[in-house]
């Protein structure tokens, strides 16, 4: 019988990750791994028991699978963001479809690693999005960004136009907050990516695209001007442009 999350603590300092999967194999190969890397290690097989201890103690970061015996890890990601936990999280998924990949990242997930994966890989991305959490834990004291009707509050992640609140995804809010930060400025594509995705993104660039669109439907209804711009070629920027039809 699989066994609930692992009651061991961290030691002063030491960076925790959870691991949310069925397979007591590819938990036990993860554990050794990161254990062998400096990492203390919880586990968790199923949904209901990773909630429970994530709600407790969610630690320093998440590894999620994508299919597990009770909620899937869609639905799990969900709910862990729902309680109110910001802790990154990686998902573990053998789909490799930009519609799957878009909806892992719409759920609240960080970022996706598809199977098989090589741990050279999976540790570099755990490094990259505990540098980020840390990043941001330190230095994102919360402010207000504005461009013309649109505002965007970094503290209470709030987004509104000409008075009118706008409801993001997790995603869509990072992209949207990288572009107010240089208004009127080309941003290339890799260089979004890396500012949204993490230095370590491997995925489908097409996956900017995608969530460009999103964001253009709830940014820009019609009668009003557009205000991301696409630079063919280049990349995108945040420009008023005419008013959309």
């Amino acid at each position: 019988m699989d066994k609930d999350p692992s009651p061991n603590q961290p030691r002063s300092g030491q960076l925790e990750v959870v691991i949310v999967d069925d397979d007591p194999r590819l938990r036990q190969f993860l554990c050794g791994e990161l254990e062998v890397e400096g990492y203390a290690v919880r586990e968790a097989a199923d949904g209901q028991s990773a909630l429970i201890t994530l709600r407790e103690h969610p630690g320093d970061l998440i590894l999620l699978d994508w299919l597990l015996p009770d909620f899937s890890g869609l639905e799990v990601c969900r709910r862990i963001r729902a309680s109110g936990i910001t802790t990154p999280i990686v998902m573990l998924t053998g789909q490799d479809g930009v519609q799957e990949r878009v909806e892992a990242l719409d759920s609240g997930a960080d970022d996706f690693i598809l199977k098989p994966f090589s741990v050279e890989e999976l540790l570099a991305r755990l490094r990259a999005h505990l540098r980020r959490s840390s990043y941001g834990q330190e230095e994102d004291i919360g402010e207000r960004l504005i461009y013309a009707d649109l505002i965007l509050d970094t503290a209470t992640r709030e987004v509104s136009r000409a008075g009118e609140a706008i409801t993001l995804s997790v995603r869509e809010f990072e992209l949207l907050r990288h572009l107010m930060e240089s208004p009127n400025r080309v941003l290339e594509r890799q260089s979004i990516l890396r500012a949204v995705w993490g230095e370590n993104h491997f995925g489908d660039d097409n996956l900017l695209d995608v969530y460009v669109r999103y964001l253009r439907r709830k940014l820009e209804p019609a009668g009003r001007p557009t205000l991301i711009q696409t630079v063919r070629g280049v990349g995108f920027m945040l420009r008023e442009g005419d008013l959309r039809g």
